[in-house]
């Protein structure tokens, strides 16, 4: 783990957003990468379609204190999008689209984990770049110019992703050495 926290604390905590859909997010995903998130120093924030209670795919509750159509991705060093079925709800959610395509041509850190990176080939900000996801959007993916590696995790540049609960701590770790 990073221990950058006295350095950070002097950065006033940079701050995170993690978006999860308002149902059947995948809970492992979205806990141990804010887990390690808030390890390494830094404020993460929940978005989703709106703000309020949102359900993951096993019943735990979380609050989205932001919907993603009030986000400006200059408040953030990285926008990082959690998986589970409920994430195909964005798949073609122009506000999504928008907010992952927004914050990767200012140059923050945009990453996606299991189902995810379907959003940001939709967004179209996967073309050419080296990514990883769930099995099943590997087709996805490379309709979209992706290069599908199939690792646990990838980073490419500002792109980070990763394919599923398993690789949630690694995933976030390479987020925050992006930061770093």
């Amino acid at each position: 783990m990073l221990r950058l926290d006295i350095e950070r604390g002097k950065m006033n905590n940079p701050k995170i957003l993690m978006v999860i859909a308002p149902k059947d997010f995948q809970g492992r995903e979205y806990g141990e990468t804010k887990r390690e998130f808030i390890e390494h120093g830094f404020k993460v924030v929940t978005a989703s379609e709106r703000v309020g209670e949102c359900i993951e795919k096993f019943g735990s509750k979380v609050m989205a204190e932001v919907s993603i159509g009030d986000i400006n991705p200059h408040d953030y060093e990285a926008i990082v999008f959690i998986g589970g079925p409920g994430a195909a709800d964005f798949f073609h959610y122009s506000e999504a689209l928008h907010l992952a395509k927004e914050a990767f041509e200012a140059g923050k850190i945009v990453g996606a984990i299991c189902i995810a990176p379907t959003i940001l080939a939709n967004a179209d900000i996967l073309r050419g770049k080296n990514v990883t996801a769930f099995e099943t959007e590997k087709e996805k993916l490379q309709q979209k110019g992706a290069n599908f590696t199939g690792k646990e995790v990838e980073v490419d540049g500002n792109i980070v992703t990763a394919n599923g609960p398993e690789a949630s701590e690694e995933f976030a770790e390479e987020i925050a050495k992006l930061i770093s």
